[in-house]
């Protein structure tokens, strides 16, 4: 679950965001390759926004690949032995609890869908990349432990078995920088439409639409932290109409536009470069 160690596979991408409220320390950590083993100090809830993969051992010697799906909410108590690495890694917000009465529960747990939870990530993610005075964030700390701890949540995947979701991972990066429909998405799993993007959302807690535009932000942000392309050729490489269509997107749905996004990326990496050369 944890992506401490990550290893940046871009010569420039999006920091780690990080902040200390009360007993928590909230962390979102960008989509990136990682590999991490240790033994957690205190227990702590992660949420994946995107789909990843990689091996993992958690509370156990067995390490087995791992599939994420996107939306998932995790959990791992203290103690708790942990091995998780990735090749690709995806963006993921981790709550820990530092003090004071320790989260409930003693089994760890990952791929939980909860819709109260991924409105709640969703809102704390936009707070991190663009703060203000009034962001609450003990309370939305303790909303998103108040998911966690409920107990004996099924993790149904229905027809979208993590074999499918690869397939259609792959399928949509490979053609992001053309059209896509929810109707290609579902005659590529051998699926009605209807019942495609019923599936689906059971999967996942989003649309399948919804995800696309997701999947097309998540490179263009990618190609944005790069810094080395025109706004206007990362909207078209990502399959966007226009630059405004992606920064109607990025406002919607991150919360901050791509030009807030490049210029605090640069903004941390020039801060990073100073302080090591010191």
């Amino acid at each position: 679950m944890s992506h401490r160690n990550r290893q940046h596979t871009t010569p420039l991408a999006e920091p780690v965001r990080r902040i200390q409220a009360g007993s928590w320390t909230i962390e979102l950590l960008p989509g990136a390759a990682y590999s991490a083993r240790y033994v957690a100090p205190q227990s702590a809830i992660g949420f994946a926004f995107d789909s990843q993969r990689g091996l993992h051992a958690i509370g156990t010697d067995r390490i087995r690949p791992f599939d994420a799906m996107p939306n998932g909410l995790a959990f791992v108590p203290a103690g708790c032995d942990v091995l998780s690495e990735s090749p690709l890694g995806g963006e993921y917000l981790r709550l820990i609890r530092t003090k004071g009465v320790a989260l409930a529960g003693d089994r760890p747990f990952n791929n939980r869908i909860d819709p109260q939870a991924i409105l709640l990530a969703q809102r704390m993610r936009s707070a991190l990349l663009q703060p203000k005075w009034d962001d609450d964030w003990e309370t939305w700390a303790m909303a998103l432990a108040e998911r966690a701890e409920v107990q004996d949540v099924p993790v149904t995947c229905g027809s979208i078995t993590d074999s499918r979701m690869r397939r259609l991972d792959e399928f949509i990066d490979a053609s992001l920088n053309g059209p896509l429909d929810v109707l290609s998405m579902a005659q590529l799993l051998e699926l009605s439409e209807g019942y495609f993007t019923r599936a689906f959302k059971q999967a996942t807690g989003k649309s399948p639409h919804s995800y696309l535009i997701d999947r097309r932000l998540s490179k263009a942000r990618a190609m944005i932290c790069d810094g080395k392309t025109a706004l206007s050729q990362v909207a078209l490489a990502c399959g966007f109409n226009s630059q405004a269509h992606m920064t109607s997107a990025f406002k919607q749905r991150i919360g901050v536009s791509p030009a807030q996004l490049r210029t605090a990326t640069h903004q941390s990496a020039n801060a990073d470069n100073q302080h090591s050369m010191q």
